[in-house]
């Protein structure tokens, strides 16, 4: 059994508790040949965590969208407040008191904290009086804002922020939070669950979708679990553990990893070398004098919290930035560090950005397109004569689709059509798909079920076994410890000496991410 956060005694005047808010009965949704729904019912109470777990494809996103108004089902009925209800539009369902946090954000990049909410009120009011009631709203919650922050500036554990608080200002009864925790830190989440629990204790009702189980044990109440379109199951988070709630999201025992045994005798296949590079913004992080080197045949990962360079590195290494010096970044011992990123594809490297949708795909893309961006000029033939493939470029489709259970609706769909999971699996299957000497990934399994998860974390560490160098930049320790052969943590724009993995604590990760503890800055290191 796992220890709940202590809930606190309801607000006064708040004698609701535990009154039935929104009923789904018999909820049914296809898309042409795919049962999305398969009469699914759920109950949803005030003053209630309510966990919806399974696996990605397994129906959860489709009914939440339904419950938000954003899909109209098939068959079935709603009920609000024991009132049967048509929610046509997610304008109509905030009218009920139903928001939802969005797993993608969907906000303007160039615009302000404040802008961006403004946009999304049902009444207007000066820009003023919303960024004082913003100020007001996300410090009682504990989600501090700053409402004249350009969004473009700001890390993604802030924007979650920006979404979580635009929905409270919509005063809602029922909130759907969809992979809440993926972008947080560890203090960041409890700092959420923190909220939730001032929510509920208000009589607000949470439904929770996370694929991090051992947080739905900590904070749920009730937990409904979908497989392939239907309610398989009903329990207790609490009673359960973390495997046996995989294994009803599943069906089968989630597989551990196999490692193997890195190479210690592996060549330095990504180097960098004394990277520095300024912010190039007010909320930007400046790097400083990093060096790092990651050989062939082993798993090298960077943990931090967000917001401390791990962007800016990425773009550095991946070749969106370039450094001021040649020889900051090498590949294979070739200085790449003021080429482009399709210069560094050509030399052997491959690259995942923490953003799925919009960064790592283009959302209005055909999966075979998005294919070709990255790979066009990586040797697959995909373009002749200037013009493209497109049997080849399905054909690879189809392969990454197999190799990596990309679940879809029908072939070569849009890439914005796939649950989030899905999207991050076709991802990271399209650079994988092409074994790469060096891989860098940010953020691997962000939003993928446990056995999705396990899928992704044994692929690279496959990779880097068949002798490619791989660098996973992850805030997911649970996951650092199970893919690194050696670990070095970023803490303003500092990295510390890399160290074997598993010499390696929670503590001192935690230490050297508040920049405490030797080794930070740019030290060299033995390999």
């Amino acid at each position: 059994m796992t220890d709940r956060i202590p809930s606190d005694p309801p607000a006064p005047g708040r004698d609701r508790q535990g009154e039935i808010l929104l009923e789904a009965k018999g909820i049914s949704k296809q898309f042409g040949d795919i049962l999305a729904n398969d009469d699914v019912s759920l109950t949803m109470r005030a003053g209630e965590i309510h966990a919806l777990l399974g696996e990605n494809g397994a129906g959860k996103s489709t009914l939440v969208k339904i419950l938000y108004g954003a899909l109209e089902p098939n068959a079935g009925s709603l009920h609000w407040q024991g009132r049967e209800v048509s929610i046509e539009t997610p304008a109509e369902a905030r009218r009920l008191g139903i928001g939802m946090v969005f797993q993608h954000f969907s906000l303007f990049e160039a615009l302000t904290v404040a802008e961006n909410i403004a946009l999304a009120m049902t009444r207007t009011m000066p820009m003023r009086d919303l960024s004082a009631r913003i100020r007001e709203v996300s410090r009682d919650y504990g989600l501090t804002l700053d409402p004249g922050a350009v969004v473009a500036d700001l890390p993604v554990g802030i924007r979650q922020r920006i979404e979580i608080v635009r929905c409270l200002l919509q005063e809602p009864r029922l909130i759907i939070m969809d992979e809440p925790t993926s972008v947080l830190t560890p203090q960041e989440a409890d700092q959420l669950f923190l909220t939730l629990q001032r929510l509920t204790s208000e009589g607000c009702a949470i439904l929770y979708i996370s694929h991090r189980l051992e947080e739905v044990q900590r904070i749920c109440h009730h937990a409904t679990v979908m497989r392939h379109g239907k309610v398989v199951a009903e329990c207790d988070p609490a009673e359960e553990t973390a495997g046996s709630l995989a294994r009803l999201m599943v069906g089968t025992a989630v597989h551990d990893l196999k490692r193997g045994v890195p190479s210690r005798e592996g060549p330095a296949r990504l180097q960098l070398c004394g990277l520095s590079a300024g912010a190039e913004g007010p909320f930007s992080v400046p790097l400083e004098g990093i060096d790092l080197t990651v050989h062939g045949g082993e798993v090298v990962a960077i943990a931090g919290i967000a917001g401390n360079g791990q962007g800016e590195l990425f773009d550095l290494v991946s070749g969106e930035r370039r450094a001021e010096r040649a020889d900051s970044v090498q590949i294979d011992g070739k200085p790449v560090g003021r080429t482009g990123i399709t210069a560094r594809r050509r030399s052997g490297a491959a690259f995942v950005p923490e953003e799925r949708l919009g960064h790592g795909a283009v959302p209005g893309l055909k999966l075979s397109e998005n294919i070709v961006l990255t790979r066009h000029a990586t040797g697959d033939e995909l373009t002749r004569g200037g013009f493209v493939d497109g049997l080849r470029a399905g054909q690879m489709e189809q392969r990454i689709k197999t190799n990596y259970d990309v679940r879809m609706s029908h072939d070569d769909p849009e890439a914005r059509s796939l649950s989030g999971g899905n999207l991050q699996k076709f991802v990271i299957g399209r650079e994988l798909d092409r074994r790469p000497g060096v891989l860098v990934v940010n953020q691997p399994t962000w939003g993928v079920d446990a056995g999705a998860a396990a899928l992704i974390r044994q692929e690279l560490i496959d990779l880097s076994r068949q002798g490619a160098a791989v660098l996973v930049i992850s805030q997911d320790l649970d996951e650092i410890f199970e893919l690194a052969d050696r670990v070095a943590v970023i803490s303003r724009g500092r990295l510390s000496r890399p160290e074997p993995a598993h010499g390696m604590t929670r503590e001192r990760i935690g230490l050297l991410m508040g920049g405490v503890g030797e080794g930070t800055g740019g030290a060299t290191h033995a390999a």
